[in-house]
């Protein structure tokens, strides 16, 4: 089983991934944790870096999960996923979320320093579906459309946790099967 979560800051990845991780026994990968420089906010490591990062990550685990919404990244991914996921609740979904989000200490010092960058955070998050980047609508609309595996793209989070997963067959109620 190799997973692949992407959608919007705030659209549930983290809780999503983590807790199939847990369920499967799957590595996990946040892409937040190569994206960035350690210790050091909204400062990106090199791109050369980042991809030789989650190459190693792919290919030095038989199962994983890995999560993010870089759509750079979540393309070079998908080549070695054998299963799409695309959470997409909506903005006031994902605002709501954030508002909600607990301290994340391997992103941020202290809960305040987190604080601090809420509302860039919220403004960023609500660009979502106007923005023109790797890290939008656009761009994880074009990797979902393209991808042609396994996929499944969840509008409501109440259908998060109903999606079954198996180690032996990835399928989703008839609904939602693409």
């Amino acid at each position: 089983m190799k997973v692949l979560v992407f959608g919007n800051s705030g659209s549930g990845k983290s809780t999503y991934s983590q807790s199939l991780a847990a369920q499967h026994g799957l590595a996990h990968l946040d892409l937040d944790s190569i994206v960035w420089e350690p210790d050091q906010i909204a400062v990106q490591r090199p791109a050369a870096d980042v991809l030789a990062s989650l190459e190693a990550f792919i290919f030095s685990h038989a199962a994983w999960v890995i999560e993010g919404c870089y759509g750079d990244l979540v393309q070079a991914a998908s080549a070695h996923c054998t299963r799409l996921v695309f959470l997409n609740p909506g903005v006031e979904a994902c605002l709501a979320n954030n508002l909600r989000r607990p301290w994340e200490p391997h992103k941020y010092a202290s809960l305040e320093q987190q604080n601090a960058m809420l509302a860039n955070l919220q403004a960023w998050v609500s660009g979502y579906y106007e923005r023109d980047d790797a890290w939008s609508y656009k761009a994880h609309r074009q990797v979902f459309d393209g991808f042609t595996g396994s996929k499944v793209e969840h509008a409501d989070t109440l259908a998060y946790g109903a999606e079954p997963f198996s180690s032996a067959q990835q399928a989703e109620p008839a609904s939602r099967r693409i």
